[in-house]
Protein backbone atom coordinates (compact mmCIF):
# COMPACT_ATOMS: atom_id res chain seq x y z
CA UNK A 1 0.00 0.00 0.00
CA UNK A 2 1.49 3.76 -0.65
CA UNK A 3 1.74 5.76 2.92
CA UNK A 4 3.89 8.57 3.59
CA UNK A 5 6.52 8.11 6.18
CA UNK A 6 10.29 9.59 7.43
CA UNK A 7 13.56 7.47 7.78
CA UNK A 8 14.67 10.34 10.18
CA UNK A 9 13.90 13.60 11.97
CA UNK A 10 14.68 16.39 9.96
CA UNK A 11 13.93 20.21 9.41
CA UNK A 12 10.80 20.26 7.51
CA UNK A 13 12.55 21.97 4.17
CA UNK A 14 14.85 18.90 3.92
CA UNK A 15 13.58 16.72 1.15
CA UNK A 16 13.49 13.91 2.89
CA UNK A 17 11.54 15.00 5.87
CA UNK A 18 8.59 13.47 4.69
CA UNK A 19 9.25 10.61 2.15
CA UNK A 20 6.44 8.58 -0.57
CA UNK A 21 6.98 4.99 0.44
CA UNK A 22 5.28 1.24 -0.11
CA UNK A 23 4.53 -0.43 2.59
CA UNK A 24 2.45 -4.21 3.94
CA UNK A 25 -1.39 -3.62 3.99
CA UNK A 26 -2.26 -4.25 7.89
CA UNK A 27 -3.88 -7.13 8.90
CA UNK A 28 -6.96 -5.81 11.80
CA UNK A 29 -6.83 -7.45 15.05
CA UNK A 30 -9.45 -8.70 17.27
CA UNK A 31 -11.04 -5.33 17.84
CA UNK A 32 -9.19 -3.40 15.18
CA UNK A 33 -11.13 -2.09 12.11
CA UNK A 34 -9.56 -1.84 8.59
CA UNK A 35 -10.10 1.32 7.39
CA UNK A 36 -10.20 2.24 3.83
CA UNK A 37 -8.35 5.82 4.28
CA UNK A 38 -10.18 9.10 2.14
CA UNK A 39 -8.85 11.81 4.29
CA UNK A 40 -6.26 13.07 6.71
CA UNK A 41 -5.81 16.31 9.02
CA UNK A 42 -2.70 17.31 9.56
CA UNK A 43 -2.14 18.64 13.67
CA UNK A 44 0.77 20.19 15.75
CA UNK A 45 1.38 16.76 17.13
CA UNK A 46 2.18 15.12 13.72
CA UNK A 47 5.10 17.82 13.59
CA UNK A 48 6.28 17.34 17.56
CA UNK A 49 6.50 13.70 16.60
CA UNK A 50 8.57 14.53 13.51
CA UNK A 51 11.14 16.78 14.95
CA UNK A 52 11.27 14.07 18.33
CA UNK A 53 10.86 11.00 17.22
CA UNK A 54 13.48 9.58 15.65
CA UNK A 55 12.84 6.16 14.04
CA UNK A 56 17.03 5.36 13.26
CA UNK A 57 16.32 4.53 9.22
CA UNK A 58 12.83 2.62 9.67
CA UNK A 59 10.08 3.94 8.24
CA UNK A 60 7.81 5.59 10.48
CA UNK A 61 4.07 6.93 9.46
CA UNK A 62 2.46 9.96 11.16
CA UNK A 63 -1.05 10.60 11.19
CA UNK A 64 -3.67 10.65 13.75
CA UNK A 65 -6.85 12.45 11.83
CA UNK A 66 -8.67 10.29 9.48
CA UNK A 67 -12.03 9.75 7.52
CA UNK A 68 -12.31 6.69 5.65
CA UNK A 69 -14.45 3.61 5.03
CA UNK A 70 -14.30 0.30 7.09
CA UNK A 71 -12.77 -2.22 4.10
CA UNK A 72 -12.57 -5.39 6.97
CA UNK A 73 -12.92 -6.08 11.09
CA UNK A 74 -11.56 -8.38 13.55
CA UNK A 75 -13.03 -11.18 14.82
CA UNK A 76 -14.47 -9.19 18.11
CA UNK A 77 -15.84 -6.16 16.49
CA UNK A 78 -19.41 -5.19 17.27
CA UNK A 79 -19.28 -1.43 16.79
CA UNK A 80 -19.33 -1.40 12.79
CA UNK A 81 -19.30 -3.35 9.72
CA UNK A 82 -17.43 -3.32 6.42
CA UNK A 83 -18.75 -0.52 4.14
CA UNK A 84 -19.43 1.96 7.13
CA UNK A 85 -18.09 5.66 6.87
CA UNK A 86 -16.15 6.36 10.00
CA UNK A 87 -13.69 9.30 11.51
CA UNK A 88 -11.10 9.32 14.61
CA UNK A 89 -7.80 9.83 15.73
CA UNK A 90 -6.52 7.01 16.43
CA UNK A 91 -3.43 6.70 18.82
CA UNK A 92 -0.10 7.93 19.27
CA UNK A 93 1.40 4.25 20.52
CA UNK A 94 0.61 2.67 16.93
CA UNK A 95 1.37 3.43 12.95
CA UNK A 96 -0.45 6.94 11.57
CA UNK A 97 -3.00 7.14 9.36
CA UNK A 98 -1.07 8.70 6.50
CA UNK A 99 -1.57 5.40 4.66
CA UNK A 100 -3.95 4.05 1.98
CA UNK A 101 -5.05 1.62 4.71
CA UNK A 102 -4.99 2.11 8.45
CA UNK A 103 -6.26 -0.01 11.58
CA UNK A 104 -7.39 1.16 14.54
CA UNK A 105 -9.16 -0.19 17.48
CA UNK A 106 -13.56 0.54 17.02
CA UNK A 107 -13.57 1.77 20.77
CA UNK A 108 -12.14 4.96 19.59
CA UNK A 109 -14.00 5.49 16.10
CA UNK A 110 -17.39 7.20 15.38
CA UNK A 111 -19.50 7.25 12.44
CA UNK A 112 -18.95 9.87 10.16
CA UNK A 113 -21.53 13.12 10.07
CA UNK A 114 -23.70 12.42 6.85
CA UNK A 115 -23.33 15.67 5.93
CA UNK A 116 -19.82 16.18 5.42
CA UNK A 117 -17.71 14.76 2.89
CA UNK A 118 -14.68 12.76 3.93
CA UNK A 119 -12.12 15.75 3.58
CA UNK A 120 -14.59 17.74 6.05
CA UNK A 121 -14.44 14.93 8.99
CA UNK A 122 -11.15 13.96 8.84
CA UNK A 123 -10.57 18.09 10.57
CA UNK A 124 -12.63 16.98 13.37
CA UNK A 125 -11.74 14.18 15.36
CA UNK A 126 -8.49 15.08 17.30
CA UNK A 127 -9.57 18.51 18.15
CA UNK A 128 -12.81 17.46 18.74
CA UNK A 129 -11.92 14.65 21.53
CA UNK A 130 -9.23 17.34 23.07
CA UNK A 131 -12.11 19.65 23.42
CA UNK A 132 -14.39 17.94 24.83
CA UNK A 133 -12.46 15.02 27.13
CA UNK A 134 -10.87 19.01 28.65
CA UNK A 135 -14.33 20.52 28.82
CA UNK A 136 -16.53 17.71 30.00
CA UNK A 137 -14.56 15.00 31.46
CA UNK A 138 -11.18 16.63 33.16
CA UNK A 139 -12.47 19.81 34.07
CA UNK A 140 -16.15 18.29 34.78
CA UNK A 141 -18.11 21.53 32.87
CA UNK A 142 -21.86 20.30 33.17
CA UNK A 143 -23.81 19.69 30.47
CA UNK A 144 -26.46 23.19 30.32
CA UNK A 145 -24.52 24.79 32.81
CA UNK A 146 -24.85 29.22 32.95
CA UNK A 147 -23.21 31.35 35.18
CA UNK A 148 -19.52 30.82 34.46
CA UNK A 149 -16.87 32.64 31.65
CA UNK A 150 -14.31 30.42 30.03
CA UNK A 151 -11.29 31.88 28.17
CA UNK A 152 -9.79 29.96 25.13
CA UNK A 153 -6.36 30.95 24.59
CA UNK A 154 -5.29 29.99 20.76
CA UNK A 155 -9.18 30.45 19.84
CA UNK A 156 -8.43 30.26 16.25
CA UNK A 157 -6.41 27.10 16.66
CA UNK A 158 -7.81 23.10 15.92
CA UNK A 159 -8.72 22.49 19.27
CA UNK A 160 -9.93 26.42 20.31
CA UNK A 161 -12.08 26.48 17.07
CA UNK A 162 -13.82 22.99 18.38
CA UNK A 163 -14.05 24.40 21.98
CA UNK A 164 -15.66 27.54 21.29
CA UNK A 165 -18.20 25.75 19.69
CA UNK A 166 -18.86 22.96 21.97
CA UNK A 167 -19.12 25.80 24.88
CA UNK A 168 -21.56 27.23 22.76
CA UNK A 169 -23.66 24.13 21.71
CA UNK A 170 -23.87 22.72 25.15
CA UNK A 171 -23.65 24.97 27.98
CA UNK A 172 -24.88 28.16 28.39
CA UNK A 173 -20.84 29.58 29.92
CA UNK A 174 -19.76 33.51 28.42
CA UNK A 175 -17.23 31.95 25.85
CA UNK A 176 -13.68 34.70 25.71
CA UNK A 177 -11.71 33.95 23.21
CA UNK A 178 -8.00 34.70 22.29
CA UNK A 179 -6.52 35.90 18.98
CA UNK A 180 -4.44 38.64 17.68
CA UNK A 181 -5.13 39.02 13.90
CA UNK A 182 -8.03 40.42 12.03
CA UNK A 183 -8.58 37.43 10.36
CA UNK A 184 -8.79 35.07 13.27
CA UNK A 185 -11.07 37.65 15.39
CA UNK A 186 -13.22 37.66 12.80
CA UNK A 187 -13.28 33.35 12.35
CA UNK A 188 -13.72 33.30 17.10
CA UNK A 189 -16.59 35.49 16.92
CA UNK A 190 -18.34 33.32 13.88
CA UNK A 191 -17.80 30.24 15.71
CA UNK A 192 -19.32 31.85 18.84
CA UNK A 193 -17.29 33.56 21.48
CA UNK A 194 -18.86 36.37 22.71
CA UNK A 195 -15.51 38.29 23.38
CA UNK A 196 -12.10 38.20 21.76
CA UNK A 197 -9.29 39.45 23.33
CA UNK A 198 -6.14 39.66 22.18
CA UNK A 199 -2.52 37.54 23.47
CA UNK A 200 -0.21 39.36 22.44
CA UNK A 201 -0.99 41.51 25.15
CA UNK A 202 -1.32 40.96 28.55
CA UNK A 203 -4.37 38.60 29.35
CA UNK A 204 -5.56 39.64 32.85
CA UNK A 205 -5.48 43.59 31.64
CA UNK A 206 -7.11 42.22 28.14
CA UNK A 207 -9.45 40.58 29.99
CA UNK A 208 -9.89 43.23 32.48
CA UNK A 209 -10.74 45.50 29.36
CA UNK A 210 -14.06 43.26 28.02
CA UNK A 211 -15.55 43.38 32.23
CA UNK A 212 -14.39 39.93 32.60
CA UNK A 213 -10.87 41.07 35.56
CA UNK A 214 -11.64 37.46 36.78
CA UNK A 215 -12.44 33.94 34.97
CA UNK A 216 -13.97 30.63 35.84
CA UNK A 217 -12.36 28.39 33.22
CA UNK A 218 -9.48 29.19 31.44
CA UNK A 219 -8.64 26.73 28.57
CA UNK A 220 -4.32 27.12 27.99
CA UNK A 221 -4.26 25.37 24.72
CA UNK A 222 -1.03 27.28 23.30
CA UNK A 223 2.14 29.17 24.61
CA UNK A 224 1.05 28.38 28.12
CA UNK A 225 4.59 29.05 29.55
CA UNK A 226 4.15 32.41 28.19
CA UNK A 227 0.25 33.02 29.66
CA UNK A 228 1.40 31.71 32.74
CA UNK A 229 1.59 34.91 34.80
CA UNK A 230 -1.33 36.37 33.65
CA UNK A 231 -3.65 33.12 33.99
CA UNK A 232 -2.55 33.00 38.01
CA UNK A 233 -4.05 36.83 37.85
CA UNK A 234 -6.84 36.42 35.74
CA UNK A 235 -8.29 32.97 36.86
CA UNK A 236 -11.09 33.33 39.85
CA UNK A 237 -10.70 31.73 42.96
CA UNK A 238 -11.56 27.72 42.63
CA UNK A 239 -11.36 28.19 38.84
CA UNK A 240 -9.53 25.94 37.13
CA UNK A 241 -7.26 25.28 34.23
CA UNK A 242 -6.93 22.96 31.68
CA UNK A 243 -3.74 22.64 30.20
CA UNK A 244 -2.43 20.49 26.38
CA UNK A 245 1.11 22.27 26.07
CA UNK A 246 3.77 20.85 26.39
CA UNK A 247 6.39 22.59 28.51
CA UNK A 248 9.73 21.61 30.44
CA UNK A 249 8.46 23.02 33.55
CA UNK A 250 5.02 24.63 34.89
CA UNK A 251 5.33 26.01 38.35
CA UNK A 252 1.76 25.65 39.60
CA UNK A 253 2.29 26.53 43.49
CA UNK A 254 0.88 29.92 43.12
CA UNK A 255 -2.37 28.24 42.53
CA UNK A 256 -2.84 26.71 45.96
CA UNK A 257 -3.96 30.29 47.75
CA UNK A 258 -6.90 30.72 45.05
CA UNK A 259 -7.35 26.74 45.06
CA UNK A 260 -7.29 26.62 41.28
CA UNK A 261 -7.75 23.20 39.78
CA UNK A 262 -5.13 22.36 37.56
CA UNK A 263 -6.19 19.84 34.67
CA UNK A 264 -3.89 18.06 31.86
CA UNK A 265 -5.65 16.58 29.13
CA UNK A 266 -3.90 14.36 26.33
CA UNK A 267 -6.33 12.29 23.90
CA UNK A 268 -4.13 9.46 23.44
CA UNK A 269 -4.40 8.80 27.03
CA UNK A 270 -7.55 6.45 26.63
CA UNK A 271 -6.07 4.29 23.85
CA UNK A 272 -2.40 4.14 25.09
CA UNK A 273 -3.24 3.09 28.41
CA UNK A 274 -6.12 0.66 27.00
CA UNK A 275 -8.65 2.69 30.10
CA UNK A 276 -11.53 0.94 31.11
CA UNK A 277 -13.93 3.60 29.67
CA UNK A 278 -11.70 3.63 26.65
CA UNK A 279 -15.03 3.36 24.30
CA UNK A 280 -16.03 6.99 25.69
CA UNK A 281 -14.30 8.54 22.44
CA UNK A 282 -16.74 6.33 20.40
CA UNK A 283 -19.14 7.83 22.48
CA UNK A 284 -18.29 11.30 21.97
CA UNK A 285 -17.15 11.19 18.35
CA UNK A 286 -20.98 9.86 17.67
CA UNK A 287 -22.39 12.42 20.21
CA UNK A 288 -20.34 15.17 17.82
CA UNK A 289 -21.36 13.48 14.82
CA UNK A 290 -25.00 14.24 15.93
CA UNK A 291 -24.20 17.50 16.35
CA UNK A 292 -23.06 18.58 13.25
CA UNK A 293 -25.71 16.95 11.37
CA UNK A 294 -27.60 18.94 13.28
CA UNK A 295 -26.18 21.78 12.29
CA UNK A 296 -24.75 22.31 16.02
CA UNK A 297 -21.18 21.88 15.40
CA UNK A 298 -19.28 22.63 11.94
CA UNK A 299 -16.33 21.55 10.31
CA UNK A 300 -13.16 23.47 10.95
CA UNK A 301 -11.25 22.73 8.08
CA UNK A 302 -9.93 25.69 6.46
CA UNK A 303 -7.29 24.37 3.87
CA UNK A 304 -7.61 21.38 1.38
CA UNK A 305 -4.60 19.76 -0.02
CA UNK A 306 -4.56 17.00 -2.55
CA UNK A 307 -3.70 14.06 -3.06
CA UNK A 308 -1.93 12.36 0.30
CA UNK A 309 1.65 12.50 -0.65
CA UNK A 310 4.52 13.72 0.83
CA UNK A 311 4.86 16.83 -0.77
CA UNK A 312 1.36 17.65 0.07
CA UNK A 313 1.88 16.15 3.93
CA UNK A 314 5.27 18.82 4.33
CA UNK A 315 3.54 21.67 2.88
CA UNK A 316 1.02 21.30 5.41
CA UNK A 317 3.68 20.20 8.33
CA UNK A 318 5.40 23.86 7.43
CA UNK A 319 2.28 25.64 7.69
CA UNK A 320 1.33 24.22 10.98
CA UNK A 321 5.24 24.96 12.03
CA UNK A 322 4.46 28.82 11.07
CA UNK A 323 1.95 29.37 13.71
CA UNK A 324 -0.09 31.22 11.34
CA UNK A 325 -2.89 28.05 10.81
CA UNK A 326 -6.44 29.22 11.41
CA UNK A 327 -8.32 26.16 11.92
CA UNK A 328 -7.31 23.06 10.05
CA UNK A 329 -5.50 21.63 7.13
CA UNK A 330 -6.38 18.76 5.25
CA UNK A 331 -5.37 16.46 2.56
CA UNK A 332 -7.29 14.13 0.93
CA UNK A 333 -7.57 11.30 -2.15
CA UNK A 334 -4.31 8.96 -3.15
Amino acid sequence: MRAVAYRQSLPITEEAALLDVVLDRPEPGPRDLLVRVAAVSVNPVDTKVRKRADPKGEPKVLGYDAAGTVEAVGAEVTLFRPGDAVFYAGSIARPGTNSEFHCVDERIVGRKPATLSFAEAAAIPLTAITAYELLFDRIGVEKGETGRSLLVIGGAGGVGSVAIQLARALTGLTVVASASRPETAEWVRALGAHHVVDHTKPLDEEAARIGLPQIDIVLALTQTATHWPAIQKLVAPQGHVGIIDDMETLDIVPFKAKAIGIHWESMFTRPVFGTPDMIRQHELLDEVAGLVDAGRLRTTIQKTLSPIDAANLKAAHALIESGRSIGKIVVEGW
